[in-house]
Formats: C-alpha cells, sequence, structure tokens
C-alpha cells in the first residue's frame, strides 16, 4: 500500500500583536484552518501546526515536522511576522516550502474602514490584510541561507488562479512521494550499441529516490511453469477483455502470452516492483527466448495497472512514464517514427508494450512474424493514444552527469496510421513537426520518450522544482 503524502501548514503572525488587538489571533488561526480544510484530499495527510509566533514556537515546530516527515511544507503568511519565526522551522524540517501569501479579500473596503473611528481597531482590521508585508523579508533570509522557495501569492477565498498552483504544488509532491519509494526493476541488458539508453543507476536514485532492484530473467522463466492450464485459461479470457484480440492471433501464441502474463505479475509481486526495465536476447536458451519473445501483453497489462514497464532496458523512460502514470494521464513508451509533411504531424510510437488505459478506442493484438531488430516473434498490441490534448516527458541524461526533465504540450490527432502491430499516433504541435523535432534534439535527449494524455506541463515543473533539476519545455 502506498504511504498517503503528508503535507506541513503552520501559519505565522507575531505574538506582540495578541494583547493589542482584541479578536486578531482567532481571525488568523481561523484563516490557517481554512487554508488547512482546502489542502485536505484524498491520499493527503495534513499536518496543520497552526499560528506560529515567536521564535520558541517556530523551533519546536521544526522538530514536530521533522517527526511528522513531511513531504513539503506551506507557509501561511497571515499578517506581518518575524522571519525569526519562520527560519527555525523551515531549517529543521528540510523539506521544500510554498509561501502562501494570501489576502482574505480581494482589497480592503477603504469607505468602512475609514469609518471605523477607532485607530487601534483599524489598525488591527489593516494587519489582517497585512500578508504582503513580510514576504520580502523570509525571502532574504531564506535566499541568504540557502533556502529554496516558492511563492503562490492571491487571494484566500474566490481564486481560482491560487488554488490551481496550489493543487498543482501537491500534486507534484504526491509524485515525489511516489517516485521516492518506488521499486524500480532492472531485467536483462541494454540493446546492443543504444548508447544513448546507457544510465547511471546511482544517478537515478540520486535525483528521484527509491531503489532499483536487479532482476533475473531465468526466475521470470522459471515463474512460467508454476501455472495450471484452468490459470492460463483465465488470463486468454483476461486478454480478450481487456484487448481487441484479432481473428489471425492462434489460440498456442494467447496461452504462451499468458503463461507469461502471470508469470510477469508473480515476479512483480516477489519483489514489490512499481516499474520495470527491460531487455534480453535469449539466444541460447529456449525457455529465456520463449519467455521474452512472448511478454508484450503481460507487460501492456501491468502498464496499464501502474507498474510502466519500458522495453530495451530505458531505465529513463521507465523512470518518466513512473511520473506521468503518477500523474493520472498514462505514460506510453514512444519515439519517433516518421514526419507526415502534408498534414504536419509527427508519427510517434514503438514496439513492445503501451498503456493501454489511454488507447483510442480498444487496443488490438496482432501476431507478427519477426519482431523486427529483436529475436522472436508473437503477439503485439498496436494502438493509438486518445486523440485530444497530450504531454511528453523525455528524463535526459546529460553530459554533466545530471537528469533534467524535457517537456512538450500537443495533440494526438485523427489520421491514417501504420497497422504494423506496434503502437502508433499522429501527434500535431504549435512549433510545427519540423522546428518541434529540430527543438526536442538540441536538448539531446534519449529517442524514448513518455507520453501522456492532458497538458500537465506546470505540474511537470513543479515536481522538477521539487526534485531541484533543470527542466526544459519546447512547446
Amino acid at each position: 500500500m502506498q504511504k498517503k503524502v503528508r503535507i506541513g501548514l503552520f501559519g505565522i503572525g507575531l505574538d506582540a500583536y495578541w494583547p493589542q488587538f482584541a479578536g486578531l489571533e482567532e481571525r488568523l488561526t481561523g484563516y490557517v484552518g481554512e487554508v488547512a480544510a482546502k489542502l485536505g484530499r484524498d491520499g493527503v495527510e495534513i499536518v496543520n501546526l497552526g499560528l506560529i509566533d515567536t521564535p520558541e514556537k517556530a523551533l519546536e515546530a521544526g522538530h514536530t515536522f521533522r517527526r511528522e516527515d513531511v513531504d513539503l511544507i506551506f507557509l501561511h503568511v497571515t499578517t506581518y511576522a518575524l522571519s525569526s519565526t519562520v527560519l527555525p522551522v523551515v531549517r529543521r524540517a528540510k523539506v521544500p516550502v510554498i509561501i502562501l501569501n494570501l489576502q482574505p479579500e480581494a482589497a480592503i473596503d477603504y469607505g468602512r474602514f475609514n469609518a471605523m473611528g477607532d485607530r487601534t481597531a483599524m489598525t488591527g482590521e489593516w494587519l489582517a490584510f497585512c500578508a504582503a508585508c513580510p514576504v520580502p523579508e523570509i525571502a532574504n533570509v531564506f535566499g541568504r541561507c540557502g533556502i529554496a522557495f516558492h511563492q503562490i501569492t492571491g487571494l484566500l477565498h474566490d481564486d481560482p488562479q491560487c488554488w490551481r498552483e496550489v493543487d498543482e504544488w501537491i500534486e507534484a509532491a504526491r509524485v515525489a512521494h511516489v517516485m521516492e519509494h518506488n521499486r524500480l526493476g532492472v531485467m536483462g541488458h541494454y540493446y546492443n550499441g543504444m548508447l544513448d539508453i546507457y544510465s547511471d543507476l546511482t544517478l537515478q536514485c540520486a535525483t528521484f529516490g527509491g531503489h532499483i532492484e536487479i532482476v533475473e530473467v531465468d526466475e521470470l522463466a522459471a515463474l512460467r511453469r508454476e501455472f495450471s492450464k484452468a490459470q492460463i485459461s483465465e488470463r486468454v479470457a483476461l486478454f480478450h477483455q481487456e484487448f481487441d484480440v484479432q481473428n489471425d492471433c492462434s489460440q498456442d501464441e494467447l496461452k504462451r502470452a499468458a503463461r507469461t502474463s502471470l508469470a510477469l505479475d508473480q515476479m512483480v509481486r516477489n519483489h514489490d516492483l512499481g516499474s520495470l526495465a527491460y531487455y534480453y536476447m535469449g539466444m541460447g536458451n529456449a525457455d529465456n527466448e520463449d519467455t521474452i519473445s512472448s511478454i508484450i501483453l503481460g507487460n501492456s497489462l501491468l502498464t496499464a495497472r501502474g507498474v510502466p514497464c519500458a522495453g530495451e532496458m530505458e531505465v529513463k523512460n521507465a523512470q518518466a512514464m513512473k511520473i506521468m502514470d503518477a500523474f493520472g494521464v498514462g505514460g506510453s513508451f514512444t519515439e519517433y517514427y516518421a514526419l507526415d509533411f502534408n498534414d504536419d504531424v509527427v508519427l510517434m510510437g514503438h514496439d513492445g508494450p503501451g498503456h493501454i488505459k489511454i488507447a483510442q478506442g480498444k487496443t488490438k493484438v496482432r501476431p507478427l512474424g519477426v519482431y523486427h531488430g529483436k529475436v522472436g516473434r508473437g503477439l503485439s498490441v498496436e494502438m493509438s493514444v486518445q486523440h485530444g490534448p497530450v504531454t511528453l516527458l523525455s528524463v535526459v541524461e546529460t553530459g554533466g552527469g545530471r537528469l533534467k526533465f524535457l517537456v512538450a504540450e500537443g495533440e494526438s490527432v485523427p489520421g491514417p496510421i501504420l497497422e504494423i502491430g506496434n503502437t502508433n499516433s499522429r501527434y500535431k504541435f504549435s512549433l510545427g513537426a519540423r522546428r518541434f523535432v529540430n527543438d526536442w534534439n538540441s536538448h539531446g535527449p534519449a529517442h524514448h520518450c513518455a507520453v501522456g494524455v492532458g497538458h500537465i506541463a506546470p505540474k511537470l515543473r513543479k515536481l522538477a522544482q521539487l526534485l531541484e533539476i533543470e527542466v526544459a519545455q519546447i512547446c
């Protein structure tokens, strides 16, 4: 079971104000409570420490956030407060911080305010709108202490833009949490000669967290022997339920794929895997070759169940697919096929598994007499990504030994595709096909990427900020 992401929240104020301005402390504490209610959602636990108004309380708050293992902190600036009530919290917690600079209303009602008559009461009312006042002070201190921070400026109520940003930060924190706890299986070896996909596994762990488990093709081949005819028949029935199995698919090939699919599920359970990067030739070992050549349907089912499987041992793209899937938008393995200059679209897809939950219609299963560039033959899947907005993500390993995100937003459009038993889609980009290809390639990505439905570039940018990595968006 995935643990809930924990979001820390605290508001700030100045204790000297409370005896001076009746009701101000209670009013601001109420605002913090309203923010806590807005942050709450399924899969998220809010750790609300209320209003912090002294350095002593700030130090204890930092200890509490650290004990509670929060993933992200929202700092709600309710009024002027000393930066000494902020720094101890964030220093001790050592997690990313979002400054919420939120006014209770769009503007002070100047007429009502100036008619109050009591200048003390007027000052208390002004202080309730004074969220913007200490933000430069806080930013200065964070900058001098080397603490990264992010800001949202807006309204406590009736501000969709502000709260959309909050939602995006929470989603990004949730996905970072998923990656921190993910177990990526690596099975087999690289496709010989694809220098762009060779990757530093330690760098992956250093950037995303998680664990990389080396698993053996021999284990998968051995697991295939354990299943009964009834279990195999049940899995074949599941194939017919989940896929559009074409009439030229033989029953023997379906049973072979079913046996491997069952073994894959068992291997995932054995190692608690959340994603998989794999490739294997299997030459000279009949069991291993039989296993690897019947893996596509099972890996497509796993990908649809939140365990994305990337072929050709593309570890970086397994990470990209997991990120996209964790955002709930799919994450199907893809690469350039060709350009259609007449329609100004880019044809993209890949052999091997696809993310069948984001397919346009039901994914077809077709028999292939040869897996091009690979050993063996068997069943494969043919699908297009749902028509409509899409986002492409590549996890790029740079020459400087770091990872960065390369992102593009476009659209999956209808039209003729290549009916060759592979995933295959037509994508249109605002830059046009020519410039898209040039701009994308200029960032030096590997030739694979992950595609998901919808436009989620703002969420990916926020995730990159939480991970402290570069992001480049070309469209």
